[in-house]
């Protein structure tokens, strides 16, 4: 069973709790029995989290040397250069360990997300803009840090496509979660286009 699940705001990408956590746990979204989630995404983050009960799509999904590529969209404080969009893209040193290289590009026009609870914080002085990252490794906090690695901290966070399989072709709301057809399970290992 492989499920794409549309992670919340708040919840943190494990089904135990952390003692004195203020954060929900995937155990509170209703999902089937004996099902893990296949990487993490932070409590603060958002977006696409699949999980099965095929302890083999692990290893596949995640190891850096199959290359499998991962988009997030982070909404960032003020608007990035075109030479720091490049240096996300070239991969940055963060910390002691250099990030691989990916893509990354602003969106614009800005993409439509649904609503956060809570919503950022919002500075009537400071504008902000909508970037995309595609990876193929998936440090901890690694998107966070690499905006803030060129000045532009992540004001949200967002994984919208792992392989070809996207959040918007899904359609999914946030707390949503659905088991993927055959064709929807072809594309998670998909290069997408």
């Amino acid at each position: 069973m492989l499920l794409a699940l549309y992670k919340p705001y708040g919840v943190l990408s494990q089904f135990t709790p952390e003692p004195g956590s203020q954060w929900r746990t995937l155990a509170t979204l209703g999902l089937p029995p004996r099902v893990y989630p296949i990487g993490r995404l932070d409590a603060d983050s958002e977006g696409l989290l699949l999980l099965t009960d095929e302890p083999a799509l692990n290893e596949r999904l995640l190891h850096p040397s199959h290359g499998h590529r991962r988009e997030y969209w982070a909404q960032v404080e003020c608007i990035p250069t075109d030479n720091a969009i490049a240096q996300l893209a070239a991969g940055l040193h963060i910390g002691n360990r250099q990030t691989l290289p990916g893509r990354a590009r602003r969106l614009d026009p800005a993409p439509h997300v649904p609503p956060r609870e809570p919503p950022i914080r919002v500075r009537k002085t400071v504008p902000d803009c909508w970037i995309a990252l595609e990876l193929t490794e998936g440090k901890n906090r690694q998107v966070r840090r690499m905006t803030a690695a060129i000045g532009h901290p992540t004001l949200r966070l967002l994984r919208v496509r792992i392989g070809a399989l996207t959040l918007v072709d899904l359609g999914l709301l946030p707390g949503a979660w659905r088991e993927l057809n055959e064709a929807e399970r072809t594309l998670v290992f998909a290069d997408p286009a």
